[in-house]
């Protein structure tokens, strides 16, 4: 017998309570499980056509009880008392989820931090490509959860282009603005995008409840002096500000603030923390308008310390280190996580030539969605 196998443990209930079970499993450690956990998780309790939860917990009369538990090869097996049930519980299952753990989420990936050098190593893929294979919008997607930026290259001339690029990541998602928006120059503009005046850095929409995640600029002319694209990775500059002003980053993430949009047809207001945290307490993206922020309603003494570390961040923004500086070309389209990279445009001259893009979102959610389909089997194999 070898030291690996003599180590080895044989799989064993070692106590059946009033609320659960103790399992020792092969790693030699006893674990505890709730029975309503168990009832509710029986691979019976799904179903493989719908691949939802068929069982109602909700229905049972008592609390579910063990009446037996014991190991039978590679499962554990209980009868639940006053029901009538028997469930087969891989082992295997049962040490994926002991002590809590979380399912394993493929769209759960590290986010890549980058600078103003960054626009020669952007994520480039061309849309044919995206279109015929589903193993380049896997690494599309991929590249945008991890960089947050990427440039579509061979855009068709037209808006179904456009559409059709955007729903190889997810459904296309309104806004007060419309589905679509165009930005070019506007006799009467509602927006200061729709001007040739300098925009600056900015997160789109942010007076929606739950403002839109991805968003897609397809540049279909660009011939006009001046209009240079800027963008900055919010992921990098906040997480610097972390480290250069800890203090300023807490207000910035924890303290809310008002967002507005308002023109004759709509009001859309909300309130956004500057700063926005994933669950792992990590930076997942920004939401900061200075064109968009409506009247700072907290405490004149709270504003204090809150508008100084407000205007440090803004400048942060700025700053040479972060800010991407480029061109679009006709026939391409950049595709940008609204929630994360903040994005302007220097001023151009409206009369020497023309600059017309078309965009639209997509949300996060969609995306991640898309992602988890096209690289894993989720929990229903087969």
């Amino acid at each position: 017998m070898n030291e690996l196998s003599s180590t080895m443990i044989a799989p064993h209930v070692t106590d059946l309570s009033e609320k659960g079970l103790h399992i020792t499993l092969s790693d030699g450690i006893s674990y505890y499980f709730n029975y309503y956990w168990l009832r509710d998780n029986c691979p019976t309790s799904f179903s493989p056509i719908t691949r939802e939860r068929s069982f109602d917990i909700f229905h049972l009369e008592d609390s579910p009880c063990a009446r037996t538990a014991e190991v039978e090869g590679d499962a554990l097996v209980i009868a639940w008392e006053d029901e009538g049930h028997v469930t087969r519980m891989p082992l295997d299952w049962l040490v994926t989820y002991a002590g809590g753990n979380s399912r394993i989420d493929p769209a759960d990936l590290t986010r890549v931090a980058w600078y103003s050098d960054h626009y020669p190593t952007v994520p480039r893929f061309s849309q044919p490509e995206l279109v015929a294979d589903k193993d380049q919008r896997a690494a599309w997607i991929k590249a945008m959860l991890v960089h947050g930026f990427t440039i579509v290259t061979d855009m068709p001339d037209s808006d179904e282009g456009l559409t059709q690029t955007a729903e190889l990541m997810g459904f296309v998602r309104p806004t007060f603005f419309g589905t679509y928006f165009d930005v070019r120059t506007h006799i009467n503009p509602t927006n200061t995008a729709y001007t040739s005046a300098a925009l600056e850095l900015h997160t789109d929409t942010p007076a929606e409840e739950f403002a839109p995640g991805i968003q897609f600029l397809h540049c279909r002319a660009n011939t006009v002096q001046g209009g240079q694209s800027l963008y900055a990775d919010g992921v990098a500059v906040a997480n610097d500000f972390r480290a250069r002003d800890p203090e300023g980053f807490k207000l910035l993430s924890e303290i809310s603030i008002p967002f507005f949009c308002e023109h004759d047809t709509y009001d859309a207001r909300s309130r956004q923390t500057v700063i926005e945290l994933d669950q792992h307490g990590e930076v997942s993206g920004l939401t900061i308008s200075q064109h968009m922020a409506d009247i700072f309603d907290l405490d004149q003494e709270l504003l204090d310390d809150y508008y100084p570390a407000f205007c440090r961040f803004g400048r942060m923004l700025q700053e040479d280190k972060y800010m991407m500086r480029f061109l679009m070309k006709g026939g391409e389209c950049i595709v940008f996580d609204n929630h994360r990279i903040v994005h302007g445009r220097a001023a151009y001259s409206a009369t020497s030539g023309d600059r017309y893009l078309r965009g639209c979102y997509v949300d996060r959610g969609e995306m991640r969605s898309t992602y988890r389909a096209l690289v894993s089997e989720g929990r229903f194999k087969g």
